[in-house]
């Protein structure tokens, strides 16, 4: 007989409150969507359910800039337009109907990312509740955590993009990297984790890279010129320095269908848990890879999405589950408490429970209901396979990597140092992969917004 997992699950219901604004796709709804279908479906009884405290200023500065976190916590939407129409000598209601803002654009608050009211304290929330989720993990007294609210990807130290702010994602790896010498990311959202990616590629904790895999199943696709945001996360991109090899990013084209999908994902990953052997897991689950999204273009079913969870569940470590994207709020809230039911062993109907939202979900009252695919499958045969084999290829390479083999983390006195580059050749690395990778930085050294080398 199986031991029961013990689950510990985050929610606050200050999350319906919280509003990017007109016309945004981003709705922190959805989690409260989420969270009334596993009240009607009983999935509480089954977790200890718990409030998100408010995360520290020190917290948030584990990963993130202070000057970055300071905007945010000293930022309202009042005085970003006081200072913008003072800057501009326009009227306020016309620069808050353009949303743009040089002053802030370095900071990524623009368009995607708009400072509305009371976003530092949902980022404040959602981030503690990646950090507690980590913490409960390390100490036993869970052994998956869910936060729906996380798993805000893009986020960059100094930088807000695509609809995020703070990177819980990174938060929690940090936290877990307290006890665990290797932790491994899952990303299964439609797009790159490029601002997980980016903090264990670059960072200058360079013994962090070397326990850090981060793995991301993602569109990566052009059309006239313009890439799918973020643009990031090509087959090559395998990391640097001692991270080389430790980022691998499966880049797939529109249309992907669950059996492709689970094609690619289920060998890879067991390859990965093989070589990499993680002593804990943090798993995006963004909801717009699945068919129907609006904002997404693959056509994974709802239970194709619940498989990658359970085949994950399954290894039986420690797991840190986050939301992520997701654009059709009843698609998401669908696959999350799915999901959800995944993760307690539970099997639930597909009738929905009663609840307070129930009328979103008209006329299909059920929760393994598909929208009809509306993008053509353009993934050919051989291309998937050969995305499979190079991948395997290279964790068969790291496989063979001199000390691969060491499961515990040495004293930081014991950790080698390392050779000091000539400054300038440093500098050019660093401006060719900023102009490769972050285009919103490189547009923003083009402004003269930032020095691309003290950003």
């Amino acid at each position: 007989m199986s031991v029961k997992n013990k689950i510990a699950y985050f929610y606050d219901n200050d999350y319906t409150g919280y509003y990017y604004g007109p016309d945004h796709p981003m709705k922190p709804q959805r989690i409260a969507m989420t969270h009334q279908l596993v009240l009607g479906y009983d999935l509480h009884k089954h977790m200890d359910v718990y409030r998100p405290r408010l995360a520290q200023y020190d917290e948030l500065t584990a990963f993130h800039s202070e000057d970055f976190i300071t905007m945010l916590r000293d930022t309202t939407p009042e005085l970003q337009a006081t200072l913008s129409a003072k800057h501009a000598h326009i009227c306020v209601p016309a620069l808050l109907q353009k949303a743009h803002w040089d002053s802030y654009l370095k900071w990524g608050i623009e368009y995607d990312c708009p400072i509305f009211h009371g976003l530092f304290r949902f980022c404040r929330q959602y981030a503690a509740a990646s950090i507690d989720g980590a913490y409960k993990l390390n100490h036993g007294q869970a052994d998956i955590a869910i936060n729906w609210a996380g798993g805000l990807h893009h986020a960059k130290k100094s930088e807000a993009s695509g609809f995020c702010y703070i990177n819980d994602c990174v938060l929690g790896i940090l936290e877990l990297l307290k006890h665990h010498p290797r932790v491994l990311y899952i990303d299964i959202d439609i797009h790159h984790g490029d601002g997980v990616e980016e903090a264990f590629y670059t960072t200058d904790r360079r013994v962090i890279v070397t326990v850090v895999m981060c793995v991301s199943f993602h569109l990566k696709q052009e059309w006239g010129g313009q890439p799918f945001f973020p643009g990031t996360g090509g087959l090559e991109e395998t990391g640097e320095y001692q991270g080389k090899g430790y980022s691998l990013n499966v880049p797939l084209v529109q249309g992907i269908d669950t059996e492709q999908y689970l094609g690619l994902f289920k060998p890879i990953m067991s390859k990965v848990m093989e070589v990499f052997q993680p002593g804990a897991i943090v798993l995006q689950c963004g909801a717009d890879s699945l068919v129907g999204d609006r904002l997404g273009m693959f056509n994974l079913t709802l239970e194709g999405h619940a498989e990658a969870v359970r085949f994950v569940k399954a290894f039986g470590l420690p797991t840190l589950v986050l939301g992520g994207g997701g654009y059709t709020k009843t698609t998401v809230a669908r696959a999350w408490t799915l999901e959800t039911a995944v993760l307690c062993d539970q099997v639930v109907e597909d009738a929905l429970p009663q609840q307070t939202y129930l009328e979103y979900f008209s006329p299909e009252y059920r929760l393994n209901y598909n929208r009809r695919p509306s993008w053509p499958n353009q993934n050919k045969k051989e291309e998937v396979e050969r995305i499979k084999v190079t991948l395997l290829q290279q964790l068969q390479q790291l496989q063979g990597a001199p000390g691969f083999a060491m499961k515990e983390r040495p004293p930081d006195a014991l950790l080698p140092e390392f050779v000091t580059e000539d400054e300038d050749q440093v500098h050019q690395r660093l401006k060719g992969y900023v102009k490769t990778h972050f285009e919103h930085n490189l547009k923003c050294v083009e402004k003269g917004l930032i020095d691309p080398y003290n950003a």
